[in-house]
């Protein structure tokens, strides 16, 4: 479990070699050589993991608090059942660190924790077995798990506790990699293989070495599924940041061999229910394994209609087991394209940026047939229309739109696949009019008619129709367009609200269909003449790799207000915004600024660890730089001229290392205006 400032939940390795005491007849030592020659290497019971593994681990919303028991474990088995989600495919209930007592029996036995788990482990896995559901357990390849409570880990204890778990019922294994005493990631993981395979248990073998040893590259038939990354958080930049690393990585992975992003944070709450989707999107195109991580408890219905998208779900556990490929990336559009069983393909249309964007492909760039047409189904609002090759959407910000594209020889039955659009993201002063001007795109080979164009806008707002919004007919291939004004009311507050775009038509049989993108309209307030520190500005978009952007303060860790005095290199600071790599602040000028001028650093509360580069960037152009800076420099000033620009974007990245301990500080960060 990494962290990004406290060292308690990150997993790292201790001393380097195995003190006798800790050895038992299970293990080698560390100067042990592994069993190889002509022997070949164990495997574990074969047809386990064709596809993907679905299921829950409680981690990402319980940690190691009180509230993770036995009564929350088999009240999730319950809401498996009842809210559809067994019938969706999940099956794995999964427990994580701190089920068991800080130490062993006298007979070097794992203990459950009495007040956990007071009937045991095994009666929680026959409750969960008794569902139709699977059971999973957690430990580590050290002599300790990673919580700092010291619970123990599996490291010269490999074949006792493997049969302890075979006896529990146990039906997969989580295997984390802290405490590991510096032995070889190989051989820690191939004896604990090699003791699952022995129970005569079917066990999946989960290997959570976070990708440190490359496992895709040897661990085909040692785990089922290996980590490629370090732990996931429940925010934009963190699971961006694991879906890049992960996406290259797909050759490796197949059935019975997946590469694993980590879990699901859908319904956590530190992201927006359209980067959720993205989030579940993006983690089925790649074949992942789809572990949820939110307390299944409190989830809102949304959560519940993401995790249980049937649709999406048989891109994930498609038998051909061939994760999706980067067809094209370019400036923050993303195109995936996933080959299924049966020759269909899946694409997602992927948008990481932070205003709307139009993206697309055909379908002989994704690897279908030539044909007149084809039937393209949108996965999310599980439609069917067709095209006659464009594969295309307006996609809103850190939004992805997923098809299922299949060269159907009775493509014209299905209404023509029809785009809508906005131009751009409207910027409305309150009482002031703002233009903007959608357009509908006819994807297909067949007229959409009787169109009617509408966009929503709040209660109280004036909205009007400066050129047509209707048509008889929008032929195939032909685009229409519409200009509006929007006003937001005198006195409406600044913030973001919605504005969706409809695109309402018929098909050539009559069959009504409507096609809407959930557009939004910000309202801004340009800043004062003077100078006007940013702290003390709205801003527009806000995304950050560790918790949230904070005002006046450091980062801080994952909670809200949690962060200390701005200060960098011993030097504090009264003013400014306090972010984590990787991070975006955008903020509205109006053109009304002239300069925008910071102290920039890592933030003193990571000491000497860190490394982050700043970047400001007006109106999607970048104007100034710094180098990477690490936690033993002083601060940086850095100047930007911004004449003229509608919005302001400052920007904290990595470093090109992570993002650990990466506290991003925008010291005393004003415009001038």
């Amino acid at each position: 479990m990494v962290g990004a400032l406290s060292a308690a939940l990150l997993c790292t390795a201790g001393v380097t070699a195995l003190p006798a005491a800790a050895r038992t007849p299970d293990a080698p030592g560390p100067g042990t050589a592994h069993s190889s020659g002509t022997t070949p290497a164990p495997r574990l019971p074969g047809g386990l993991a064709k596809t993907p593994p679905m299921g829950f681990n409680n981690w990402n919303s319980t940690e190691c608090r009180a509230e993770f028991n036995e009564e929350m474990v088999k009240g999730i088995a319950d809401l498996f059942v009842s809210k559809g989600l067994k019938a969706a495919g999940y099956q794995y209930v999964n427990l994580d660190d701190c089920w068991a007592l800080p130490t062993r029996d006298g007979e070097g036995k794992l203990v459950p924790d009495p007040r956990r788990f007071p009937h045991g482990i095994k009666a929680v896995a026959d409750y969960v077995h008794a569902k139709g559901l699977k059971f999973g357990i957690y430990t580590s390849a050290g002599i300790k798990t990673c919580n700092p409570a010291g619970f123990p880990g599996g490291l010269g204890h490999e074949t006792s506790d493997a049969q302890q778990f075979a006896d529990w019922g146990v039906d997969y294994l989580k295997y984390d990699n802290c405490n590991n005493l510096g032995v070889d990631a190989k051989q820690r993981y191939r004896t604990m293989r090699d003791a699952l395979k022995a129970t005569g248990r079917p066990i999946v073998y989960s290997i959570c070495e976070w990708g440190e040893n490359k496992p895709w590259e040897w661990a085909s038939d040692v785990g089922h599924l290996w980590r490629t990354t370090g732990d996931i958080s429940d925010s934009w930049a963190s699971m961006l940041g694991i879906a890049k690393q992960n996406l290259p990585l797909a050759p490796h992975a197949g059935p019975g061999h997946w590469n694993d992003p980590d879990m699901l944070e859908v319904g956590n709450g530190g992201m927006t229910d359209t980067e959720y989707r993205s989030h579940f999107s993006l983690w089925s195109m790649m074949a992942a394994p789809l572990l949820i991580g939110s307390d299944l408890r409190k989830a809102t219905p949304e959560t519940f209609t993401i995790l249980a998208n049937k649709d999406i779900i048989a891109v994930d556990q498609d038998a051909l087991g061939k994760p999706a490929t980067v067809l094209a990336s370019e400036s923050g559009r993303w195109t995936l394209v996933r080959q299924l069983a049966g020759g269909d393909r899946a694409v997602a249309l992927f948008n990481e940026t932070d205003e709307p964007q139009r993206i697309s492909t055909t379908a002989a760039k994704a690897g279908l047939p030539q044909a007149a047409g084809y039937r393209l189904r949108d996965l999310w609002r599980h439609r069917d229309t067709h095209t006659t090759g464009t594969v295309s959407a307006t996609v809103p910000a850190h939004g992805t739109v997923v098809y299922r594209i299949s060269a159907d020889p009775h493509w014209a039955g299905y209404p023509p696949a029809v785009e809508t659009g906005l131009d751009r993201t409207p910027l409305a002063e309150a009482g002031t009019a703002a233009d903007l001007r959608s357009t509908v795109r006819n994807l297909g080979g067949t007229p959409a008619r009787n169109l009617q164009v509408t966009l929503k806008a709040p209660r109280g707002w004036q909205l009007k129709a400066a050129s047509p919004a209707t048509a008889r007919a929008l032929p195939g291939g032909n685009t229409f367009t519409t200009r509006w004004k929007i006003t937001a009311p005198a006195g409406t507050p600044p913030g973001a609200y919605d504005l969706p775009l409809t695109a309402g038509y018929r098909s050539p049989s009559g069959e009504r269909a409507t096609t809407t993108l959930p557009g939004t309209a910000h309202v801004v307030v340009p800043p004062p003449s003077g100078t006007s520190y940013a702290a003390e500005l709205p801003w527009l978009t806000a995304t950050n790799g560790w918790g949230p952007v904070e005002k006046n303060t450091s980062v801080g860790e994952r909670a809200a207000g949690d962060g200390r005095p701005l200060s960098i290199g011993g030097t504090g600071f009264a003013r400014g915004v306090g972010a984590h790599a990787a991070s975006a602040v955008s903020f509205y000028t109006g053109g009304r600024c002239s300069v925008f001028r910071a102290q920039v650093g890592v933030d003193d509360e990571a000491g000497d660890r860190g490394s982050v580069g700043f970047e400001v960037w007006a109106d999607g152009k970048r104007v100034a730089r710094t180098a990477t800076v690490t936690g033993a420099d002083a601060a940086t000033a850095v100047s930007a001229e911004i004449t003229g620009a509608q919005t302001v974007r400052l920007v904290a990245t990595d470093g090109g290392d992570g993002i650990d301990y990466d506290h991003a500080d925008w010291a005393d960060a004003k415009f001038s205006c």
